[in-house]
């Protein structure tokens, strides 16, 4: 695979970044991923949007412009000869004469394999962690992800595959993902403290064709309620959650309501085209 460093394209084996980057002194950077789905970047202005944002909370400015962000992506596309791909954006802090100053960022654009799917996981569902804690400047895509890796071995032995973040009785998010509930035939969703994903977006496009949905403070104790749960991300689709720590929610397996928005994402992706991008 190929990928873009800071105006040129190489082998991803032949890039490299300097220790002294705030990146790696500080974490201080961001990132962003998304996929192709028939060759086309899916929902790459939304992608592109957020990303941009991101720069401009980390007060990082970007050397490119979409334009010219898209010719890229088509290169790596070209020199990658796979019907489909990822993309991983990486832009951090630069490297810093004293290790706090901002002199001029590095941009990294990798492209990726595809990760490897899931499908057991959407069959059966998954279990999450409750875990008191949310991110700092949740609405970017930074790089620091601490407690997911420094946890890992704990759900790894608790047979779950991610932390479900809350503090001061509101849900917010997971490590990589974003969550719902339904409670019959109404969807829940958290308005704060959160990573505003892409997919997430689809998907309550989607459910506000069939069913009620509330943005909303998401409160602890209405786990409890839940009739399902689900997780959305660009690796995870929808994926449903079907145990919270020792809570069973539903009767422990993928909802119907849940399994129904699944369905109309794959649809969606499957018949993905670039006049949608």
């Amino acid at each position: 695979m190929h990928c873009y460093f800071n105006g040129s394209i190489m082998p991803v084996e032949q890039a490299s970044v300097k220790i002294n980057d705030l990146a790696l002194l500080r974490g201080y950077g961001l990132f962003d991923y998304f996929r192709t789905y028939n060759g086309v970047p899916f929902q790459w202005d939304w992608y592109w949007a957020r990303f941009q944002r991101s720069a401009e909370v980390l007060r990082l400015p970007l050397p490119l412009n979409q334009n010219q962000a898209t010719d890229i992506l088509n290169e790596l596309y070209t020199l990658a000869g796979q019907p489909d791909i990822a993309y991983r954006f990486v832009l951090t802090g630069g490297y810093s004469p004293d290790s706090v100053s901002v002199i001029e960022p590095n941009l990294l654009i990798i492209a990726e394999n595809l990760p490897k799917d899931n499908p057991e996981g959407r069959v059966r569902g998954i279990k999450v962690l409750p875990f008191e804690f949310v991110r700092d400047l949740p609405e970017l895509k930074s790089t620091n992800y601490l407690h997911m890796i420094r946890l890992a071995s704990e759900m790894k032995s608790q047979g779950a595959a991610d932390l479900l973040y809350h503090k001061n009785g509101e849900v917010s998010e997971l490590t990589r993902s974003n969550f719902f509930i339904f409670k019959g035939d109404t969807l829940i969703t958290p308005d704060q403290n959160i990573l505003h994903g892409i997919t997430r977006r689809v998907v309550l496009e989607l459910a506000a064709k069939t069913f009620k949905v509330e943005v909303r403070p998401l409160l602890v104790e209405e786990l409890a309620e839940a009739d399902e749960a689900f997780t959305t991300s660009t690796t995870k689709w929808v994926m449903p959650v079907v145990q919270i720590g020792r809570q069973i929610v539903g009767d422990g397996k993928p909802g119907s309501r849940t399994l129904a928005l699944l369905a109309e994402f794959e649809k969606l992706v499957t018949e993905y085209e670039a006049v949608k991008a």
